[in-house]
């Protein structure tokens, strides 16, 4: 019978080959920097060419496989909006 540290361990090794917990910490480093982010001062609105720009960069993130970067990325551009 399995241990419990060999259970976490199968599991931490099966949600990385999945990229669930790099996607995990990359939305929770996302969400410590948006709240320590000053909330008062709201960012400038965003031009259409600078919203091509952030799409391009997205599409380049995920075009090279840097999931993380891009869902960072995607989360940061999602707070921008609201």
């Amino acid at each position: 019978m399995a241990t419990v540290t060999e259970l976490k361990a199968v599991l931490k090794d099966t949600l990385e080959k999945r990229g669930v917990l790099g996607h995990l910490r990359a939305k929770m480093r996302a969400e410590v920097f948006n709240a320590l982010d000053d909330q008062g001062e709201k960012p400038p609105p965003l031009s259409h060419e600078n919203l091509l720009i952030n799409e391009l960069i997205r599409e380049y993130l995920e075009f090279n496989k840097y999931k993380y970067s891009a869902s960072v990325l995607t989360a940061d551009l999602f707070c921008m909006e609201l």
